[in-house]
């Protein structure tokens, strides 16, 4: 019998196939107390397997094929990161000395701590590393049974199968399989090309977790966040994998069959109409110029935005140099350097570097230590500009990287949560003293143009004064949306009340826009709605001219914006300012 599973859209396509099944990857572990002679004797062993798993992702690195995304080297990277993390490390020999817990016991238990803290965080990417953080956990476990990942036996399979047919051993075998399992890891992704493998569906993961971010840049159709996938599917059944509506549709009948194999080919068509995209200016019908902008997190990323003619990077979330370092944060010529790599990367175009927006929830808070339990509401509490201005030196040796780095190439530098005149007179005397800093030090800088985030209604509400001071402003729509509507994206018991299209929002955004536009100053979208194309034409009609967005989306909007007419655009953007529910104009 026909029935579907909903998950979340995380890359675009429809795959059909048989399911190989993969349930939930986590392996059982022992509790049990050892005696105090055998101390030396567990903590050797976490670190004998720590030290193996290092070693086989090194490797895996030093392997990857050319033709490999460059988001599994840089996710690798974050697995290594996670893997010497002093809270970890240290951890784990707290319970093995203090409480006498066996190895395996004490590596879940400070899992389970650290996975806390991030379950605690308010940004939805670095909330979503609490998954790297379980895959990390559970190779360092199976190294130490000796037991492999279901998920590679079962990608391995998959390759085997195809080598088989490739040798013509069996013509039977030419039917595509889907993937459905627990969680997949950037590791066991490195193989699904050479597999049979058409999609893969998981029970977990989120928009911005690794597993999408992979699948997006594999373009391989996914589903992720389907919880109970891996319990409701069998192993062989027929599956179609619907990426663009984030659902899964088990045993299908014949006429559904039929109806997903031509979405399928027209989907395949659309994607090869899009890749001719790459080349083509991004100009209106009416002729306006667009400018189309990548996010990025880790300086490699500049590849990607380079690959679909993003015109620069319009969001580089420096926050990413600081993860999983327990307090031990970048030092100047570190940051300097990756921030160097991303200019150099993206080959003479801009690059709009985001000062750290790290806060109070983040493990990687050094001014939380002892008093975690102090920050009832963290996204109300001492994070991202905030948290810079609280701890001068540490902000400083960020702004001597970002200037020095401005001397490779354009360089922006954009300014997080601001919402007070005081902050903002307070963030540009430390920009002046970093400059003066290295003059006395004799390091060469570059000039940069400075901007402003605007994702506080007090902000937006008070763009005139930010206008006074910044070059540039960039709109961060998702923490906007957030702090307007008083809603908790991570609480999923109120997340249904996030709306993009309320009227406060967008009131909002189109008051920015206009302001900006009425003094000639720039201003970008760089939230999720920069890249959502069913917001693109509103955006264009309100009068936005730059939009910033994760790389996978750049052509698809670009496309919307070829289409599109901005001065008829502007009229209608208008009749649904003053709707009382512009979701259903928009939806009309």
């Amino acid at each position: 019998m026909t029935f579907s599973v909903h998950g979340l859209a995380v890359s675009r396509g429809i795959a059909i196939g048989r399911a190989v099944l993969v349930a939930s990857s986590r392996i059982d572990v022992v509790h049990y107390f050892i005696d105090a002679s055998k101390v030396r004797e567990e903590i050797t062993r976490v670190r004998v397997s720590r030290d193996a798993v290092m070693e086989e992702i090194t490797r895996l690195q030093h392997d990857l094929p050319k033709d490999a995304p460059h988001e599994i080297a840089a996710l690798l990277d974050v697995q290594l990161m996670l893997l010497q993390d002093e809270q970890l490390i240290s951890g784990v020999k707290h319970w093995i000395a203090g409480r006498h817990y066996n190895a395996e016991w004490a590596l879940t238990t400070q899992y389970d701590t650290i996975a806390r803290q991030f379950d605690e965080m308010e940004d939805e990417y670095l909330r979503e590393r609490k998954a790297d953080l379980a895959q990390v956990v559970e190779r360092i476990l199976r190294h130490m049974k000796g037991v492999a990942s279901p998920v590679q036996a079962a990608v391995r399979a998959g390759s085997s199968r195809k080598q088989s047919q490739d040798l013509l051993l069996d013509d039977t075998m030419d039917v595509p399989l889907v993937l459905v399992a627990h969680d997949i890891s950037p590791a066991d992704m490195l193989q699904f090309k050479r597999s049979l493998f058409a999609g893969f569906a998981t029970d977990v993961g989120g928009k911005t977790s690794h597993t999408a971010i992979v699948a997006r840049s594999m373009d391989i159709p996914a589903v992720v966040g389907a919880r109970s996938a891996s319990q409701l599917i069998k192993q062989d059944d027929w599956v179609i994998i619907d990426g663009d509506a984030g659902v899964l549709i088990v045993d299908p009948s014949p006429i559904i069959l039929a109806e997903y194999g031509f979405k399928q080919r027209q989907g395949e068509l659309e994607r090869e109409r899009l890749n001719r995209l790459k080349h083509t200016l991004a100009v209106t019908l009416d002729g306006q110029p667009i400018e189309l902008l990548a996010n990025i997190e880790m300086p490699d990323d500049t590849l990607g935005a380079v690959k679909v003619g993003a015109v620069g990077v319009g969001l580089f979330r420096s926050e990413f140099l600081f993860m999983g370092r327990s307090g031990k944060l970048p030092d100047e010529n570190e940051q300097y350097l990756a921030y160097r790599k991303a200019v150099e990367g993206m080959q003479g175009l801009p690059v709009t570097i985001r000062t750290v927006d790290i806060g109070s929830d983040k493990p990687l808070d050094k001014l939380a230590g002892k008093a975690q339990d102090r920050h009832l509401n963290p996204a109300l509490g001492l994070r991202a500009i905030r948290w810079c201005l609280a701890d001068p030196p540490m902000f400083l040796t960020q702004l001597r990287a970002i200037l020095r780095a401005a001397a490779h190439g354009h360089v922006n530098l954009l300014v997080p949560m601001l919402a007070h005149g005081s902050e903002i007179r307070q963030t540009l005397a430390l920009i002046g003293q970093a400059r003066a800093q290295l003059d006395k030090k004799g390091l060469a800088y570059g000039p940069v143009r400075l901007g402003a985030m605007i994702e506080i209604p007090a902000a937006a509400l008070s763009v005139n004064l930010f206008l006074r001071y910044f070059d540039f402003l960039s709109i961060g729509t998702n923490d906007l949306i957030q702090y307007t509507l008083a809603i908790d994206r991570a609480d999923e018991l109120v997340a249904h009340l996030y709306d993009p299209c309320h009227p406060a929002v967008l009131r909002l955004i189109a008051d920015t826009i206009a302001e900006c536009q009425r003094q000639g100053k720039a201003v970008s979208v760089c939230g999720e709605m920069a890249g959502d194309v069913s917001m693109t034409r509103l955006l264009l009609g309100l009068g936005l001219r730059s939009f910033s967005m994760h790389p996978s989306q750049i052509l698809a909007v670009k496309q919307q914006v070829l289409r599109s007419d901005t001065g008829k655009l502007a009229l209608w953007a208008a009749e649904v300012l003053a709707s009382e529910d512009p979701a259903a104009l928009l939806q009309a």
